[in-house]
């Protein structure tokens, strides 16, 4: 297992990527390709155990920032850590590729160095959310924030797939979100991609409402990326906010702090049960290799986490498994009379 680590993504620089390597190479045995400004690496490096490990260090002088244009910056930056790692998947010389940085920049060097997997008419970015029943997928979160119902049923195909053979979800239960649970429910995209989601080699179960992803009655998620993107900052908010109004009310009153004593241990495992440095990364599907990409505020832990994900997405063979699952998709979204009639 050879996996290239951009060694520059994330707030907090090559620190948290240099540890998280060092721990996943001597713990799985993995050939961990550090990517990125060397000068900054190799002080890292040299600063832990690696005897008998496999951590090259592949120099590319610049950076993908968080604040810049995507796509701009990949086609002007050519020997950052991002478009740097990228070829080496293309060119077969790593299995796949993490990163913590600027996710558009992902999403942008994928496209334009590894290109899409014969067939997928848009990749899709997922995010893993966690549930009252564990961690579910939703997809798209971003990449593509106007759709057609074709995309929506790669989508649920590609979804079923990685909780399938990564998260280890025998028949996944796939769902769209859409403002009822009628099957006429929903925009005309909607319900043209549920007569098309119904007819795919995955097993459907409708509509889901917004309160069903919290709820975890499904498997996967598939929306489109304008309304996944937003499902996602918002619960990122709400979360933020319910923290931080139970801090401030369980510090009110002195009885109210031994009531968040008493509390404590059960506030402990809610955190470990939605902590997101367990999952690390979620993958862009629909490229042709294996690309996972973590929270720009990820430690090591989570970075660890994100390389053990892309390890097993090339090992239980995601990218070959999606290729083969398109030849049964529904190939028209000539459905426009079967919506009127219902």
């Amino acid at each position: 297992m050879k996996i290239v680590l951009d060694a520059m993504g994330g707030d907090f620089g090559p620190g948290p990527n240099v540890e998280a390597a060092v721990s996943a190479a001597r713990e799985f045995g993995w050939e961990i390709v550090l990517v990125g400004r060397q000068e900054m690496i190799r002080p890292l490096l040299v600063q832990h155990n690696t005897a008998n490990l496999h951590l090259p260090i592949v120099h590319a002088s610049e950076v993908i920032e968080m604040g810049e244009h995507p796509a701009q910056a990949v086609k002007t930056k050519k020997n950052s850590s991002m478009v740097v790692g990228m070829q080496m998947v293309r060119n077969g010389d790593a299995d796949a590729f993490v990163t913590m940085g600027n996710t558009g920049g992902a999403l942008a060097a994928a496209l334009f160095h590894l290109g899409r997997i014969q067939g997928i008419l848009r990749p899709a970015l997922s995010a893993v959310f966690p549930t009252a029943k564990g961690w579910k997928l939703l997809l798209d979160v971003g990449a593509n924030a106007d759709c057609k119902p074709e995309y929506l049923a790669q989508f649920g195909l590609m979804g079923s797939l990685y909780a399938e053979r990564v998260m280890g979800v025998r028949n996944p239960r796939v769902a769209l979100m859409s403002n009822g649970e009628e099957e006429t429910k929903g925009s005309a995209l909607v319900q043209e991609a549920h007569l098309l989601l119904k007819k795919g080699p995955i097993h459907f179960i409708g509509n889901a409402e917004g309160r069903d992803l919290p709820a975890g009655n499904a498997d996967v998620f598939v929306t489109d990326g304008f309304t996944g993107n937003v499902i996602i900052k918002l619960s990122e908010g709400m979360g933020d906010f319910i923290k931080g109004m139970l801090r401030e009310e369980i510090m009110r009153t002195p009885k109210s702090k031994l009531g968040g004593l008493l509390i404590k241990d059960a506030i402990a495992r809610i955190s470990a049960r939605t902590n997101y440095e367990e999952i690390g990364g979620a993958p862009l599907l629909g490229v042709d290799g294996v690309v996972i990409i973590g929270h720009g505020r990820s430690k090591a832990r989570a970075i660890r986490s994100a390389l053990m994900r892309a390890a097993e997405a090339v090992e239980r063979g995601v990218v070959d498994a999606i290729e083969r699952g398109l030849e049964a998709l529904p190939r028209t979204t000539n459905v426009s009379a079967q919506t009127s009639a219902h």
